[in-house]
């Protein structure tokens, strides 16, 4: 009986694990299905006249500052259709997740809107990634471009349609003479840019050389806050830009530390850390590292071209950079240049 019992007991432990493992091993395939790496989608160029939607995925904004928009995009020649929860506020955000998210999907599925500008940044993005239809979004290629919080979206919607989105101003951004000229170029004209760092700008060469691959990137802090998601690219040959603001050179530091512990940054081409707006290395009567040595701690081993300094990021000049286009980078002179064009 004793023996019945106990070979009893092995066999159910025995199909536990076998149904265990089952289930595992099918939350593996869908998770792989699911973020299987999608052929590259260029979006349709802008044309003057074209309707444009203004959605808000992350923080809220305030009815003057759509007044503004609406005239900075009409200024392009553009038209502008705002989204149905573009001025929503829930706490800190535009509006509920399930709103937000249903903006930017009806937005791809309406015919007459040609691209999705986003009205600002703040925090929010990441909160309506599994809520988008990116078979959809696939289905209706669209340019979306903005930065900061948008970088969420900008790297789950190219690693989960394919689509080539774009880091580069959002609405309530200053659309200067050099951020719209660089704009203009991309997305209207579809021409294949060498994004060169303005004279204001210091290029600082970490490692010399050359390299290609596909160019990604946006926030470092809201890129590393996606670790372990689903929701970010394959990084094998890429070349990674990261941007950042109002951080203490430890937070940096940690971030780059957890890209690289995460594997992240030994599969990379290249490296190019923009700009880190306002970010301290200096505290009262506490020891500290200087943001280069951290550069040189984390990025100089890996032997990959890279250079700190250009023009991306939270700066009144800015470029229109394609995340998803293939690119040839020289560290020593800081460029970036487009071997494709990002629209069709």
């Amino acid at each position: 009986m004793m023996s019945d019992r106990r070979y009893f007991l092995k066999f159910l432990g025995l199909s536990l694990l076998a149904t265990q493992l089952t289930a595992t091993n099918k939350r593996s395939q869908s998770i792989a299905s699911a973020i299987s790496p999608q052929p590259i989608l260029k979006p349709p160029r802008l044309k003057v006249g074209d309707t444009v939607a203004l959605v808000s995925p992350a923080s809220m904004i305030f009815k003057h500052e759509l007044k503004y928009i609406n005239l900075i995009l009409g200024q392009q020649k553009l038209k502008v259709k705002v989204a149905t929860h573009a001025l929503d506020r829930y706490g800190y955000l535009a509006g509920k997740d399930i709103d937000r998210a249903a903006d930017i999907n009806a937005m791809f599925a309406d015919d007459e809107v040609k691209a999705l500008v986003t009205t600002r940044g703040g925090w929010g993005s990441s909160r309506i990634l599994p809520l988008l239809d990116y078979d959809l979004i696939r289905k209706n290629p669209k340019i979306i471009i903005g930065y900061s919080d948008i970088t969420a979206l900008l790297l789950a919607i190219y690693a989960r349609s394919g689509l080539l989105t774009f880091h580069g101003p959002f609405g309530t951004s200053t659309w200067n003479k050099f951020s719209v000229g660089y704009l203009k170029d991309i997305l209207f004209a579809g021409k294949a840019m060498t994004l060169q760092p303005p004279t204001n700008i210091i290029v600082e060469t970490i490692t010399y050389g050359k390299a290609r691959g596909r160019l990604v990137g946006g926030n470092l802090s809201v890129l590393t806050a996606m670790v372990g998601s689903n929701f970010l690219p394959d990084w094998r040959g890429k070349i990674l830009f990261v941007e950042e603001i109002r951080e203490d050179v430890y937070r940096v530091d940690r971030m780059l530390t957890q890209l690289s512990l995460a594997g992240v940054l030994q599969q990379l081409e290249g490296f190019v850390f923009a700009q880190c707006i306002k970010c301290l290395d200096e505290e009262d009567d506490f020891p500290t590292l200087t943001l280069w040595q951290v550069l040189l701690d984390r990025i100089q081993p890996l032997g990959i071209p890279a250079w700190y300094g250009t023009a991306i990021g939270h700066i009144r000049d800015k470029f229109t950079v394609p995340l998803g286009v293939e690119v040839e980078i020289d560290a020593g002179r800081g460029t970036i240049q487009m071997l494709e064009n990002a629209v069709v």
